[in-house]
Order: C-alpha cells, then structure tokens, then sequence
C-alpha cells in the first residue's frame, strides 16, 4: 500500500529505489548491574570503543586528505574534526565513569545514560543551528556502541538488491538497482562511507535544515529528507521509495503510476541542474541591466571553495562563532583567528569577505555541556554584540585578528545585534582600541568597511542613526522575523507561525533597504530569505541588489535574477507590500 511520510526538504532532487533501512543502535542496548569488581572492566570496554572510533576517524581523514574535493567535500573535515572534539569531551567521558562507577551500570548502559543528560541540554538551547547539534553527540555515541558490539560501518557494505520486478522497468533499463538509505541518523564518517557507495539518496529520522546531516548533503548534492521520525521504522527492508528533496517528502511503495511521474521529475531536474550550472560564470545583471551581487554564507575557512565553485562573487556572511565553539572554555588565541581569517580572505582570491563578529552567549554557549539556567529566554539575553562588550578583551583579540586578515584582501566587518546608540558607541570605539593595539606593536593591518546587521526590531526603527555610524547594513532576516513576531522557532506548538510573508516583516526590510538606498550606504540580505527564491523577485523590486546565501542556492537565484525586469518589478513589489496577506499578493 501507497504511503507518504513527511519530512524537511534539505537537499534538492528525486532519489527512486530499494530502502536499505538502518534504525536506531540505542533501541537494543542491555541495561543491568555489575559487580564492583567489574567496574575497571566496564570502563575499559567503553575506552576500548572510544579509540576505536578516535582511530576510524583519523583514518578517514587520511582517506579525506588522499581524496579530490569532488570526492570528499570540505565540510566533511570539519564535520569529522568536531566528532573527534566530542569524543574528548570532558563531560561525556566523566559522566560515562560516574554512571560506571556510582551506579554500577553496565557499560552500554553509563553512555546512553550519559548521552540523554547531555541530549537534554541540547534540547533546552535557543539556537536551531547548536540546538542541533545534539546528532552529533549521538552519533558518536551510535558509532562507540557499534564498535563495543563489534559492528562497522552500516553504510559500507549495503546489501545486495533483489531482482528487478515489472515496476523496475519503469525506472531504467541498467543492471543495477538504486538503494536508498533509510535510518535514525547519519554521523560524518557514515556520509563518507555514502559517498562511495551506491546509495541514491537517503532520508533520516532526526535532523532539520541546520543539522550536519543536511549541510553535508547540499554539498554533496544528494536528495535527502532529514526530520520524518519515524520513517526508520515505517519503511521495510527493500520497499520502493521515493525521496523527493524538493518538497520534503518520502513516497513508500509508490504505484506504477506514481513511479513513472516521478521518474519524470527525476529527469527533468537533472535537465534543470546541468542548465544551472552553465550560468556559473554569467554575470548576474537583470533584464533592464541591473547589476547584482550574489554572495556565499560560510562557516569555515575551508567554506571558500564552495563559495567559488557555485559562483560566489564574494562573501556576504562568514560566521566567525565556529572557530569559538566546542573548545572547553579555551578561545582561540589572536594567531589562530588571524590564520582562519587570513585563509578565507585568501581563499576567495581578492574577492570581499565580510566577517560577522562571534555571535555567542545564552543561546549559543561557547561548550554545548554548558547551560544558563538563570534566564528564562536566553534569545533575549547576553548574546552577540551584548555578550562581546561584557568581555572585551576577548572582543579586541577578534577584532585584531579581523583587521590583520584585512591587509591580505578585502574585508568587511559586521557586528551582530546592535540595538542601542550607546552600543554602536562602544564597538567603534573598541575597532579603534584594536587599531591602537596593531599600531603599539607595529603590526600591519588593513582597512575594512565596518557594518551592522539589523535582525532586531529596534535596529530597523532606527536605521537613521545605525547609518550615521557604518558603512553598509545587512539584514539577518532569520531573526528578525522571529524577535517580530514573538515566535520561538524552537518551540513546536508556534513554529508555524514563523512567516517571512508577514506585513510588518516585509515591511522592516523594504524600510531598511529604501533608507541605505537613499543615503548610498551597502544592504544586503543574508539570512535565508536571500537563498529562497520566492522571495528573489520580491528583493530586486524592493531595490535589493546584494543577497548572501549558502552557496547550493546561488544558481537558482542567480537564474531568478537573469529573468527578472526590477524596474517593472518595483511597482508589484510596492503592492505586495501594502497588501494585507502579501503571500497571497505575490502570488497573483
């Protein structure tokens, strides 16, 4: 029988064949006693796993560093650097002994013990991006219980398909059938393992748009579906499936009929893909000859050549908060930042990078083990801007490194979160601390354009007096639609209420982009709205001509952007605007 599970949408394309389902590991764990003479025998099993993985993981960077970048991605690195920081996490390691030793649990016990303690932090976090990162705990988790059982990889060795039936000939005429991989959840090493096998696509569990799972799969560019619960254990070993990454859904044992319509599909966006990919290097200029800057979002260093390889005419947005977090309270050094800077600057081959200051604080915490249970709604506590000025000193080792990359290409600095005049005040005047710092010690450093990122109601009421102070403004739209709203994205009973087709949310960013227009100071917009094109027609009407986004999305916008006439737009996008429901206006 024909059923659809839903999920999220987080990487583009149709995936057709067999289900190779993987579930949970935690489901079978065994819970009992030991004895107190077994605890250094239960501590050592959990080691003995431990460096199991630790040894996995260097052998596939090994594997990584041998490897081209279209065989293994970027993001994978770092993906495999952070579970090697998780698996040294203090935390996990002395809980799992406490768990042992106090309790006298067994050892596959103490770590999923362990692992919900540290699961419900993640849960409590404001953050969608560190909230999480939760699966990459697990997986670690997952990945040391397999070891202690004495099992692989799941995805190295899928099993073999079984014989083609009548509904197959509707998919190819090849030998081979395609498998889709089903299961909880998918680590870093696993998405290698999936790179070179056969797997066509693969749909989890657990995830969302931010999680590691996802991102790994953009930049693989395999359809996926992340966040359909259950689906691992809804699908059957070698049930046809349906993975349709364009709208988040999962089709289990589809008909004939539904086969070939997706088939279809399938085909028409591989069409669709090698069409994009031809405007890589066309200027991205508008019917009526209008110019306009598509940038790339980045988290790493390393991000810069997915930035290039998509078309990226710099980048909008390089979240500095990445090279801060999951170190145990030890902040990168001022080297350190300079050298990550540097190696995007450099990356982008005198491209501009615009470099976000560290967004971290209640709702980003520095160690995912670390909680601030004192405030009632960290989204609306010491983060951001609030937390760097509460340390200065650690603002100023940032803000030094940021003006030393500058001196090897163009760099723009962004600060997030201001909201108050006396704040504005005292970050420049921090930036000319930093400078007088540089100058103490005669070390060379460039000049940068210094920005504000309105995503704060207050900001966008008072764009007049941010843009007395900076150079250019950028539009965090994620936020800002959620602090105008009064929505907590993270909460799952108003979740659907977050709408960037708000009025008074359309209204904020028109406003803003209107105002930088008419004082000649730089807008963008860098949250996802920018990547979303049913918003590209909507921006360049507003008079929007610099949109940062995630690199996978650069192509699809860039060819919105070559359809569009944004003189004719402007009267619509005014409309649309005034309208009541603009989702409705926009789309009439």
């Amino acid at each position: 029988m024909t059923f659809s599970v839903q999920g999220i949408a987080v990487a583009r394309g149709i995936a057709i064949g067999r289900a190779v389902v993987m579930g949970s590991g935690r489901a079978d764990v065994a819970h009992y006693f030991i004895k107190p003479e077994q605890v250094e025998a239960e501590i050592e099993r959990v080691r003995v796993g431990r460096n199991a993985v630790v040894d996995e993981i260097h052998r596939l960077q090994h594997t990584i560093a041998a490897m081209g970048p279209k065989e293994a991605p970027h993001e994978l690195a770092a993906l495999l650097d952070v579970h090697l920081m998780l698996l040294q996490d203090e935390e996990l390691i002395n809980g799992v002994k406490h768990w042992i030793t106090e309790r006298l649990y067994n050892a596959e016990w103490a770590l999923t013990t362990q692992l919900e303690v540290l699961s419900r932090q993640f849960d409590d976090m404001e953050d969608e991006y560190l909230r999480e990162r939760k699966a990459d705990l697990e997986q670690v988790a997952e990945r040391i219980l397999r070891y202690m059982k004495g099992m692989g990889s799941p995805v190295a060795q899928p099993p073999t398909p079984r014989r083609k039936t009548s509904q197959d000939l509707l998919l190819d005429d090849s030998v081979d059938v395609p498998l889709v991989l089903v299961a909880h959840d998918l680590s870093p090493a696993d998405m290698l393992q999936f790179k070179q096998s056969v797997f066509a696509g693969f749909v989890t569990d657990v995830g969302g748009k931010t999680s590691h799972t996802a991102i790994v799969a953009r930049s693989m560019d395999i359809p996926a579906v992340v966040g359909a619960r259950s689906a691992s254990q809804l699908v059957r070993q070698d049930d046809w499936v349906i993975v349709d990454g364009d709208s988040g859904v999962m089709i289990v044992d589809p008909s004939p009929i539904i086969l070939a319509e997706y088939g279809f599909k399938q085909r028409q966006g591989e069409l669709e893909r090698g069409r994009l990919s031809r405007l890589r290097h066309t200027p991205a200029v508008t019917l009526d000859g209008q110019k306009v800057e598509l940038l790339a979002n980045i988290e790493l260093p390393e991000d810069a050549a997915a930035a290039l390889k998509a078309g990226a005419v710099g980048v909008g947005l390089f979240r500095s908060e990445f090279l801060f977090m999951g170190r145990q309270g030890n902040l990168p050094d001022e080297e350190e930042q300079y050298l990550a800077y540097r190696k995007a600057v450099e990356g982008m081959e005198g491209m501009p990078v615009t470099i976000r200051t560290v967004d971290v604080g209640a709702d980003k915490p520095l160690d995912a083990t670390r909680r601030d249970d004192a405030h009632l709604n960290p989204a609306l506590g010491l983060r951001a801007i609030r937390w760097s000025l509460a340390e200065p000193e650690m603002f100023r080792t940032q803000l030094r490194a940021i003006l030393r990359a500058a001196a090897h290409g163009r760099v723009n600095l962004l600060v997030p979160m201001l909201a108050h005049a006396t704040e504005i005040r005292q970050t420049l005047s921090l930036i000319d601390f930093a400078r007088a710092e540089l100058d103490n010690r005669g070390v060379p450093y460039g000049k940068v354009d210094i920005g504000a990122m309105i995503e704060v109601p207050a900001a966008a009421l008072s764009l007049r007096t941010f843009l007395k102070y900076f150079d250019f403004l950028s539009i965090g739209t994620n936020d800002l639609i959620q602090y105008t709203l009064a929505i907590d994205r993270a909460d799952e009973s108003v979740a659907h209420l977050y709408d960037p087709c708000h009025p008074a949310v359309l209204r904020l960013v028109a406003d803003t982009i209107s105002e930088c227009l008419r004082q000649g100071k730089g807008v963008s917009v860098c949250g996802e709205m920018a990547g979303d094109v049913q918003f590209t027609r909507l921006l360049l009407g507003l008079g929007l001509r610099s949109f940062s986004m995630h690199p996978a999305q650069i192509l699809a916008v860039k060819q919105e952007v070559l359809r569009a006439d944004a003189v004719r737009l402007r009267p619509w996008a005014e409309r649309v605007i005034d309208s009541e429901d603009p989702a409705i206006a926009m789309s009439a």
